[in-house]
Parts: structure tokens; sequence; C-alpha cells
């Protein structure tokens, strides 16, 4: 059952979505003249971050306007090793758009780093505007869609050669995501888990410990919200997690460059994080 917060940005992203109606051919004719997105390579020393950049936060205080701007900002992503970057899109609560989305993907071009929107997305059509802005990467919300709308949203992903970070909160999603991805073998899938508490949105990290057993095998596991410091990582990678999304941390930090650099010299410590998947 949807929780009041993710039911109202349902709502909200399906009147979004009904805007872009009529835009369907001209998303089809971009993404036509476009490369092939670029993969997700994940490093060989066995964890890695896929780094945020947000411009608000409606769980934690931000400040209105970043201290640094996306360009300063994805490029310490990128120096310091992230595998991905995500750009929250969702204009409501965390003030974001899709031109964000489409400059980090340009600045990202050249260096074959995936860029994912990170938006509640109800409408395949979305999943056309996302291509389209130069992205490589979507999250999918799972409790968010009934069966049939997550396997069609999983068949237009996969027709547009998106990378699908599909994000869990309890073993009832982590069964729906192993059901549905059982014969998605050729389609780039990670499994995430996010420790927020919907109804409270607060945090809760045993949450990425109490369902480490029921993470879907053969998919990258990825811990979602909650690392606020680079010690947590160890616990989570021995937990079996591949990759860990930072937001907020990185959004108030002067040297988000060294956060990532310091969180990956952390995690990749130790016999268990070398080849640790979901």
């Amino acid at each position: 059952m949807k929780t009041d917060f993710l039911a109202k940005k349902a709502v909200r992203s399906g009147q979004r979505a009904e805007q872009l109606a009529d835009e369907l051919t001209a998303f089809e004719e971009i993404i036509d003249s476009m490369a092939p997105p670029p993969a997700i390579r994940l490093s060989a020393d066995g964890f890695d971050v896929i780094a945020e950049y947000k411009r608000k936060s409606p769980s934690q205080w931000m400040p209105d306007k970043p201290a640094r701007d996306l360009r300063q900002q994805l490029s310490d992503y990128a120096s310091s090793g992230a595998a991905m970057v995500s750009v929250l899109t969702e204009p409501d609560h965390f003030g974001g758009s899709m031109s964000d989305l489409a400059n980090a993907a340009r600045l990202m071009q050249d260096l074959a780093i995936p860029v994912m929107r990170k938006d509640f997305l109800v409408h395949p059509i979305q999943l056309y505007e996302t291509r389209a802005a130069g992205a490589a990467a979507v999250l999918l919300i799972v409790r968010l869609l009934n069966d049939r709308e997550l396997e069609n949203m999983f068949d237009h992903a996969a027709r547009l050669e998106l990378i699908v970070l599909a994000e869990t909160f309890d073993r009832t999603d982590l069964r729906r995501l192993g059901e549905i991805s059982k014969s998605r073998t050729e389609q780039t899938i990670l499994a995430g888990v996010n420790c927020r508490d919907l109804k409270t949105l607060q945090i809760r990290p045993e949450r990425f410990f109490e369902l480490a057993a029921d993470l879907p095998f053969g998919l990258p596991a990825v811990a979602e919200s909650g690392v606020t410091h680079c010690d947590q990582l160890r616990k989570i990678a021995d937990a079996g997690y591949r990759l860990a999304l930072i937001g907020n941390a990185l959004m108030k930090s002067q040297t988000p460059g060294i956060f990532i650099s310091g969180c990956l010299e952390i995690a990749r410590k130790g016999p268990a994080a070398a080849g640790a998947s979901g």
C-alpha cells in the first residue's frame, strides 16, 4: 500500500506526465539521433558510490541554494571515482528540474559516467523524456506501481537501454523485484533498498541489514539514504551491498570529492568487500 507521501507524489507525477502527452514523437526523434547511453562501470575493488545532486530535501535542512553549483559538484563526483551520478528532478519538494538532468548528462558525457534521473515516475513517457535529456539510468520505485505497470516501465526502460535502479522498502518489494528481474538477464538492473521510513521520513539504517538476506540474487544491491559517515559503509559492504547512493551528506559537504574518496577507501577494505553483490 502506498504511503500518503508516495501517493501524493504519484498523483503529482501523473499530472506532469499528462503534460508530456504530445511530446512522444519529439522525444523519439531526439533519442534516434543519440549515441547509446554509457554503461555503469563497477570497480574491481568491490564497492562503488552513486553520487547525488539535489537542490532541496524535505527530510533534512539544506541551504536554499547549494553552496556549490552543479558543474563544481559533479566535477568532484567524477574525479573522486563515482560510478554514477543521480540527479533529483522532482520540482515540488526537491527543487529539481529536467534542466539539471540535461546539464549533468552533458557534463558527464565525455567521461562516460552514466547519469540517473531520480523522481517519482509513473508513466512510460517520462522514460522517453529522461533518455531524450541524455540520461542513461532511471530510478523506479517498486511500490509506486502495480505489477502490470512495473512490467511496462521495465519494458520501456529496456527498449531505451536505460539502467534501472529499482527502489524497495521491504521484503514484499524485494520479492516483486526478484520475480520481475528473473526473465531480464540482459537488462541492467540494480536492487535498491531505501532505509527511509516514508511515513515519518526518518532514517532506519537497520533496514539495510534486516533485508540483506532477501536481496535478489544476481542484482548489484544499492544502499540508499542514511549514509552520513564513511564508517557506515564497511558494515554495509559486509552485508552484501555493492553500491551506496549518497545525497544529503555530499550536498552539505564543502569537499564532496574527499568524502567520496574516503567512503570508497573504507568500503573497499577487508575480504568481504571484494566482489560483494546482491
